[in-house]
Formats: structure tokens, sequence, C-alpha cells
């Protein structure tokens, strides 16, 4: 029996194919497919959504995350009880809605001794007060009672009675020109930092400091010895200029530093 002929091959083939190639097939069950994406979609929303909420009901509505105690380190002259006084943190609220930083300035404003505090959160229920306090380097005497001066230069704290093994500060600037140029704190400045560079036995030896002027600062060490110092400029060169002179004459009791390139000593 003869086979379809190329006419009725032709007819049999649908529109817009091409002769010799398999027509296309149209896609079956596309819309189906992306039917279900939007649910999920909005069922992980609802899950975010709650997952946030309570995060943040833990974090603030619980009772699970509340302070409920204080603790403090690093005091030296300053008691606990003082620095959680002036701290005032809030115990029984949120530990999250702690302002860590309101706590540390009202620390710095109360308590001038504390140089630095850190709070840091103890999770889950305390508050943590790390203070560093400062450490006087110069005393200067205030009618009756003393100011302790640190390292900065900051003058922080009377108390009744000089702490041991600190030299004192004589400001005797009086009416000295310099003074319209370099006032009280300028000149202060200048002697703590002569005083934190002075070496080990020769730091312990100093009595005290008398400043008359910016360019005339003198040292008063142990044995009754003296030591001109002019300026507070060019330390670290009269620092080792003072060893050399104090080494090469053991029993002078005058030492001039002022011109560390020439210094001098006299006296026994």
């Amino acid at each position: 029996m003869a086979g379809p002929t190329t006419a009725e091959r032709g007819a049999r083939r649908p529109a817009g194919a091409s002769p010799g190639r398999p027509s296309a097939r149209p896609e079956r069950g596309g819309g189906a497919r992306r039917g279900p994406a939007r649910p999920r979609v909005l069922l992980l929303a609802l899950a975010a959504v709650l997952l946030a909420a309570g995060v943040l009901w833990l974090l603030y509505g619980s009772s699970w995350l509340r302070v409920e105690h204080v603790s403090v380190s690093g005091t030296r002259v300053l008691t606990p009880g003082q620095v959680t006084a002036a701290a005032a943190v809030p115990v029984g609220a949120p530990m999250a809605s702690v302002d860590t930083d309101a706590i540390e300035e009202r620390l710095r404003r109360a308590l001038p001794r504390i140089d630095s505090v850190d709070v840091v959160r103890s999770w889950p229920h305390g508050i943590g007060l790390e203070v560093t306090e400062r450490v006087p380097v110069l005393v200067a005497r205030q009618g009756g009672a003393y100011m302790e001066i640190d390292a900065k230069g900051t003058r922080y704290a009377m108390v009744s009675t000089a702490p041991a093994g600190v030299p004192r500060l004589h400001l005797a600037a009086g009416r000295s020109p310099s003074l319209r140029r370099f006032d009280a704190d300028r000149l202060t400045r200048e002697a703590v930092g002569v005083v934190g560079g002075l070496p080990g036995k020769l730091g312990r030896d100093l009595l005290s400091v008398r400043v008359r002027s910016y360019d005339s600062l003198t040292l008063e060490l142990s044995g009754d010895r003296t030591v001109f110092w002019g300026s507070g400029e060019h330390r670290g060169a009269k620092t080792r200029s003072l060893l050399a002179l104090m080494k090469a004459a053991p029993g002078a009791a005058h030492f001039d530093v002022s011109a560390p390139g020439a210094p001098a000593a006299s006296g026994s």
C-alpha cells in the first residue's frame, strides 16, 4: 500500500513548523509552579516579624535580662560604695536600656579622682564599673590642705595630709612678667613634665619643685641638694647632663643644667 504523499505530509504539519524540525512543545503548568511562592514569602516575613518581636520582648519586656547587681573594680583611694552611689545604675531596668555613656559622665563629674572608667554589661544581670584613678605626681599646699596634681597637670582632689613620696610644688611666680604668657596652669604642666621625665633614684630623691617663672624651675633633692633646671624644654638632654654631672662631682650640692651643653656644679 502506498504511503502518504508529500502534499499529505505537509497538510498534517502544524502551522509555522519548519520542515524536518520537530515543533516546539508548549510549556505546561508554568503558572501553577509560581503560585505557591507567594504564601512561602508571606510565611517567612511573618516568622521574621515574630522573631524580632520575641527578641525585643526578651531584651526589654521580660524579667530575665534586668540589672540585679553592680560590681566595682580598680579603686585605690575611692571606695566601691562611693563609686556605686555616684554611678546611680538603674537596678531593675532592662540590661539593654542602660545608658553606659551617661553613667561614665556621672562618675567623672561627681568623682574627679577618676581618670577613666569603663561601664560594661555582664550578661544576664550585672553591670561592671572598671575604674582607673588619677595618680598624684605633685602636691600643692593650699591653706591647711594639699591639692593633688596628676601627670596631665590636672588638679583633682584636696587631701588633708600630703601623700607619702609625692614631691611638693611651689609656685612662686608672684608678679613675674612671664605670667602674661604662661599662667599658673601652664607652669604647673611644665613642672609635671620635668618630674615625669626623672629616672629611678633621681625621681625618688626629689622633694619639691620651685617655679618662679617659665624659664626658672629649681628641683630640691634630698641631702640639701638643688638643681637649677631653667625652662622645661630639652628635658632629655638636661637629665643626661645632670646624671653625668652628679657622677663626676658626687659631693656637689648645687647643679645647673639650664644650658645642658655647659652644665655646672658647685658647693659641697
